[in-house]
C-alpha cells in the first residue's frame, strides 16, 4: 500500500491532510510552526499527532527501503517468485520483511552448512520430499565419506535433519503462524533462586499472558533479569507448535522416514524457532513497554514544564541535606540572587536555634514572600524546622515544596558553573529550586530532560528514543507559551521553533551589544537567522512594551496585514482597550464571512481573535496553581478517612502519587481515580494537579500511604 494511503487510514485522516502536512514538512517546517500556523493545511493537526504522523512515516519509510533491498539480493541470486514478490509486497512490518529474507541471507556456518558442505544435502531434500520407495539406510550409504568424516549413516542422518531443521526454522509462513501463536497463548514465567527480600519478590514464581501483562510489569521483570535476581522465560505451548509444524510438513505418514522428519520438527522449534520467536516477543513487548512509559514521561514532563510560574515574589529557596548542612538562594522577583547561605536545622548537627537566626535575619532583610523547599533528602525535616520557625516568628509567609529533580544536574553542568561561577555546586542548587517555582519552563530548559524523574524506568529504556521524544515535548511547551525576546536565556531560546543554540548564542550577543529588541523584524538583522528562520520562530518570540503591539502576541507577522484589516472592520486601532475588543469581537456574526474577507482561513482568524481578547496572554496561567502550604502534617496524624488537598507529584501506570503534605508522598492506585473504568491514570490526573482525596490506609512501618480520589461512602 503506497505510504500516503497507509498513514490515512491510519491516523483516520482525509488524504489533503496527509499530503499537505507531509509536504510542510519536507519543506523543513517544524512541528511547532505547523501545529500552530499551518491550520488551514493540516485540518488543525495538533503537535503529538503531527510528531506521531512524522514518526511513522519515517518507520514505514524505512521499511520500503528495507524491502527494496531485500527484493534486489533475492532477484540477484535468480531466486525471485511470485509468492515471493506477493509476500514482500503485503509485509507490513520489518519483523515479516526479514521473515520472507532469513533463507536467502547470507549465514554464519550452522550445523546444515556444515552438513551442506559434507555433501549430504541431496539425501535431506529425499527425506524432506517423502516420495522415495527405496530402502533408506541403503541410500544413506551413498553419501559416505571418509576423507570429510562421514563414517557411519547416523551422521549422514543426523546431517539431513539438520539441513531439514534449517529449512523448516526458514519458512516464513510457519514462523509467522508460530509467532503470532505465542502471542495469542504465551505466558511470561519468573522465577528466582534467591530466599532474600527485595522489590522483585511478587515475580519469585510469577506468571501473566505476554498479551495482557502491563508495560511497568515488563520493565520491572527486565530489571531484575538484568539484575540476576529473576530468571524469565516464554511458556509458549510447545507441543501444539510442534503438531502445527508437523501438519505443514508431514505430507506422507506412510513414509519410512517420518520419524526422522519428525525429530528434525522438534529440533526445529526447540533450537532455532522457539528461541528466536521468544527473543523477538520479548524485544516487542519492551519495546511497546518503553514506548508507553516514555509517553507517560512525555505528559509527566509536558505538565511539569507547563506549571503556572509564581510571579512577583521574593524567595527563599532551600535545598535540604542532612550532614552537609541545608543550602539557603534568597532571590528577587527576576530571579537574580541577594544572598545565600549554609544552615543546620537537622540531623547530625542539629545547630537549630543559629539556623532560625540566619533565616529569620535574611527574611527579614530581603522581605521574603515565599519559601522553596526542595523536596529531595530531608525535605520533611526541613519542611518541619521551617513551619516551626514561622510560628515563633508569627510571620504569615508560606511554604511550597518543590520538585528538585536534575536540579543537581543543571548546578554541576557547564551551564551552571558559567551562570553562578561564584557558588559551589549545591548553592546553584538551591538558586535552581528557587528559580523553577518563580518560572518553572525557564529553569527547567536548562536542564537534560531524561534528569527530570517524572516517570519509571527511564534509565532501562532506549535512551535515544527517550531523549528526542523529550526534547520534543521540550520544544512543543515551550512553543506552546511563547518567550520573552528580550529576557530569554540561550537555554530557553534554542527550543523555539527554527532556531539553533548557534542563532540562540546570537540573538543573546546581539541584545547585548545592541540593547533590546524593538521590533520582531529587528531579528533578521541577528547573524544566520535568515528568512526561513524568521518565518519559523518570530510568532513564538514576544516583545513587550515594542513598537507594534502585535509583537507581544501569537499573532504571526505574516497575518498582520490581516489582523489591521479585521481591526479596521471593527473600527479599532491596534492600541484598542481589551474591553472595547471584547464587546466588538462578541457581535462578530459569521466568523468564516469575515475571515475571507481579510484572506485568512477561519482557523487562522479563530486564533487572531483569541490573542486580542488576551495579548501577551500565557496558557500556564490556566492550569492549577500549587498549593502553598503553612503547616505540616506527620503520618502520625493521619487516620483512615481524613480528606485532604493534595498536588500530584508524578504520574505511572498503575496510579498517582500525592503530596499531602506528609513526609511520604501516597499513592492513589489506578482503581481508586474515578468510578468509571479508565485504561490509564493520565485519563484522569496530571503533574501539579490539585486533587481532593481521602486517606484509606496508613503503614507507618514501611512509610505507605493510600489514597483515594472515590468518595468511599
Amino acid at each position: 500500500m503506497e505510504i500516503k494511503k497507509q498513514l490515512q487510514q491510519e491516523f483516520g485522516l482525509q488524504a489533503w491532510q496527509v499530503e499537505n502536512t507531509l509536504a510542510l514538512i519536507d519543506a523543513g517546517n517544524t512541528i511547532p510552526f505547523i501545529s500552530r500556523y499551518r491550520k488551514e493545511q493540516t485540518g488543525s493537526l495538533s503537535d503529538e499527532v503531527l510528531r506521531e504522523l512524522s514518526e511513522r512515516l519515517t518507520y514505514l519509510t524505512n521499511l520500503e527501503a528495507r524491502k527494496e533491498q531485500v527484493r534486489a539480493t533475492i532477484i540477484e541470486q535468480e531466486k525471485m517468485t511470485s509468492e515471493i514478490e506477493k509476500a514482500l509486497v503485503q509485509a507490513q512490518t520489518l519483523v515479516e520483511v526479514e521473515d520472507i529474507y532469513r533463507p536467502y541471507k547470507q549465514k554464519k556456518r550452522t550445523r546444515a552448512t556444515i552438513a551442506k558442505e559434507n555433501g549430504l544435502e541431496p539425501f535431506a531434500l529425499i527425506l524432506y520430499m517423502q516420495q522415495t520407495h527405496d530402502d533408506l539406510n541403503q541410500c544413506a550409504q551413498g553419501y559416505l565419506n571418509e576423507e570429510k568424516g562421514i563414517t557411519d549413516i547416523k551422521q549422514v542422518f543426523d546431517g539431513a535433519k539438520d539441513i531439514i531443521a534449517e529449512m523448516i526454522s526458514d519458512d516464513a509462513d510457519i514462523r509467522k503462524y508460530l509467532r503470532d501463536h505465542t502471542w495469542n497463548v504465551g505466558k511470561i514465567v519468573t522465577k528466582t533462586k534467591t530466599k532474600e527480600t527485595s522489590v522483585y519478590e511478587m515475580y519469585y514464581e510469577y506468571e501473566e499472558p505476554i498479551k495482557k501483562i502491563p508495560g511497568h510489569r515488563i520493565l520491572a521483570i527486565n530489571r531484575g533479569e538484568k539484575e540476576k535476581i529473576l530468571s524469565v522465560k516464554i511458556d509458549g505451548d510447545e507441543e501444539r507448535g510442534i503438531g502445527y509444524i508437523e501438519k505443514q510438513v508431514i505430507r506422507n505418514e506412510a513414509f519410512s522416514g517420518t520419524s526422522y522428519i519428525k525429530e528434525a520438527i522438534e529440533d526445529a522449534y526447540k533450537r532455532l524457532i522457539f528461541p528466536s520467536i521468544e527473543r523477538e516477543l520479548r524485544s516487542y513487548m519492551t519495546e511497546n513497554a518503553e514506548d508507553g512509559a516514555i509517553k507517560v514521561f512525555g505528559k509527566n514532563l509536558e505538565q511539569l514544564l507547563l506549571q503556572p510560574p509564581i510571579a512577583g515574589k521574593i524567595i527563599l529557596a532551600l535545598d535540604p541535606a542532612f550532614r552537609t548542612g541545608c543550602k539557603v538562594a534568597v532571590i528577587d522577583k527576576y530571579g537574580q540572587v541577594l544572598d545565600t547561605g549554609v544552615v543546620y536545622p537537622t540531623p547530625p548537627v542539629n545547630k537549630i536555634a543559629e539556623a532560625k537566626k540566619i533565616l529569620g535575619k535574611m527574611i527579614n532583610q530581603h522581605q521574603v514572600n515565599l519559601i522553596a523547599i526542595g523536596n529531595g533528602t530531608a525535605s520533611r525535616e526541613t519542611e518541619s524546622f521551617t513551619v516551626e520557625m514561622l510560628k515563633e516568628m508569627k510571620s504569615n509567609i508560606q511554604y511550597v515544596i518543590v520538585n528538585e529533580a536534575g536540579a543537581s544536574v543543571y548546578s554541576a553542568s557547564k551551564l551552571g558553573t558559567e551562570e553562578f561561577p561564584e557558588y559551589d555546586v549545591a548553592l546553584r542548587s538551591a538558586v535552581s529550586i528557587g528559580r523553577r517555582l518563580q518560572d518553572p519552563l525557564a529553569e527547567l530548559v536548562k536542564i537534560d530532560p531524561q534528569s527530570i524523574g517524572v516517570g519509571q524506568y527511564q534509565h532501562d529504556m532506549n535512551q535515544k528514543k527517550l531523549a528526542e521524544t523529550l526534547s520534543g515535548v521540550v520544544e512543543d511547551s515551550v512553543n506552546r507559551v511563547g518567550i520573552d525576546l528580550n529576557t530569554a536565556s540561550v537555554s530557553l531560546l534554542q527550543y523555539i521553533s527554527g532556531i539553533s543554540k548557534a542563532v540562540a548564542k546570537n540573538i543573546v550577543s546581539y541584545r547585548e551589544e545592541n540593547g533590546e529588541f524593538k521590533t520582531r523584524k529587528e531579528l533578521l538583522k541577528v547573524a544566520k537567522l535568515g528568512p526561513k528562520a524568521f518565518e519559523q520562530s518570530a510568532g513564538f518570540l514576544r516583545i513587550r512594551n515594542g513598537k507594534n503591539p502585535l509583537d507581544n502576541t501569537g499573532v504571526h507577522p505574516e497575518s498582520y496585514a490581516a489582523t489591521e484589516k479585521f481591526m479596521k472592520l471593527l473600527d479599532l486601532d491596534l492600541h484598542y482597550e481589551v474591553k472595547e475588543m471584547l464587546t466588538k469581537v462578541g457581535s462578530i456574526q459569521h466568523v468564516g464571512e469575515v475571515a475571507e474577507k481579510i484572506g485568512v482561513g477561519e482557523p487562522t482568524l479563530q486564533d487572531i481573535i483569541l490573542e486580542l481578547k488576551k495579548p501577551g496572554r500565557d496558557p500556564r496561567d490556566e492550569m492549577p496553581k500549587p498549593i502553598l502550604r503553612s503547616d505540616v502534617l506527620e503520618m502520625d496524624d493521619l487516620k483512615i478517612g481524613m480528606r485532604l488537598s493534595g498536588t500530584v507529584r508524578n504520574v505511572i501506570d498503575f496510579g498517582a502519587f500525592v503530596d499531602i503534605g506528609v513526609h511520604q508522598d501516597g499513592l492513589v492506585h489506578i482503581s481508586k481515580l474515578s468510578k468509571k473504568y479508565i485504561k490509564h491514570p493520565l485519563e484522569v490526573v496530571a503533574i501539579g494537579d490539585i486533587v481532593e482525596v481521602e486517606v484509606i490506609s496508613v503503614d507507618v512501618a514501611k512509610k505507605r500511604i493510600g489514597l483515594s480520589m472515590v468518595n468511599e461512602d
